[in-house]
């Protein structure tokens, strides 16, 4: 994703995109044109330059009582990982699984489910906003991510975290990453618990990221790893996340 500040008609054109729905699940065959890809790049620059100058950042997304709970809360991209590693865990009720904090850490850390269950908790009842055109609200339980980062002792040098997951979508190991200011957002957590009980495989079990102030893919589910590093560039395509490096969202999708 590309710094460098931005013109007026730049700021212009991504905004005409948005409201023409470019950005959505639906303009995927649209969107691989290499025209239009330029195009939405312009839009993401415009879209984080926008909601890093206006406004607090460390606002709250919204928050439902429990009345307002979907009946449902519908699953996104992978349903189950289903490799054989995955498989052992689920039929072991994920009780061996360990989320590992690497890279630009000063104390690489692996913490157990049970570890992540005993760390002080965070609940909330969020709207999950699905860039292919769904909402859904769910409540939401898991240890604050800050925690987890402060246990670690980032490095100065730290300026994203990639979440490495246990899903992969042809033959490539899914993953999603943010930068620091949604990481420390006190809504982005390392969710283990949807609507009072463990959260479903569709859903992402055993350990799943909420960060409430982006769009529903960012929201990477089967969480294995967390790794701290100075730049995207060098991490699997170097666009940031899965669907970013094939072309067909953007890296910043903040709402």
């Amino acid at each position: 994703m590309s710094t460098k500040p931005l013109s007026r008609r730049a700021l212009l054109t991504s905004s005409a995109l948005v409201a023409g729905g470019l950005l959505t699940g639906c303009g995927r065959e649209f969107n691989k044109s290499e025209t239009v890809r330029k195009i939405l790049g312009s839009a993401e620059d415009a879209n984080f330059a926008v909601h890093r100058a206006l406004g607090d950042r460390m606002q709250l997304a919204r928050e439902y009582d429990e009345a307002d709970l979907s009946p449902e809360f519908q699953p996104n991209g992978t349903r189950d990982p289903a490799t054989e590693e995955y498989n052992a865990h689920a039929a072991n009720n994920f009780a061996d699984w360990s989320l590992e904090l690497t890279g630009l850490f000063e104390r690489p850390q692996s913490f157990s489910m049970a570890a992540i269950r005993a760390m002080p908790q965070r609940t909330q009842i969020t709207r999950h906003d699905c860039v292919e055109g769904w909402s859904a609200i769910g409540k939401w339980t898991g240890v604050p991510l800050k925690l987890l980062l402060d246990a670690a002792g980032l490095r100065q040098s730290a300026r994203y975290l990639v979440f490495h997951c246990a899903d992969r979508l042809s033959g490539v190991r899914y993953y999603e990453s943010i930068d620091l200011l949604d990481a420390y957002h006190p809504q982005t957590i390392m969710a283990h618990m949807l609507n009072d009980e463990n959260v479903p495989i569709k859903n992402g079990a055993p350990l799943r990221l909420r960060v409430e102030r982006q769009l529903g893919y960012k929201h990477a589910k089967y969480v294995q790893q967390i790794e701290a590093v100075e730049s995207l560039s060098g991490v699997y395509g170097g666009k940031g996340g899965y669907w970013e490096d094939v072309g067909n969202y953007a890296w910043y999708a903040g709402i």
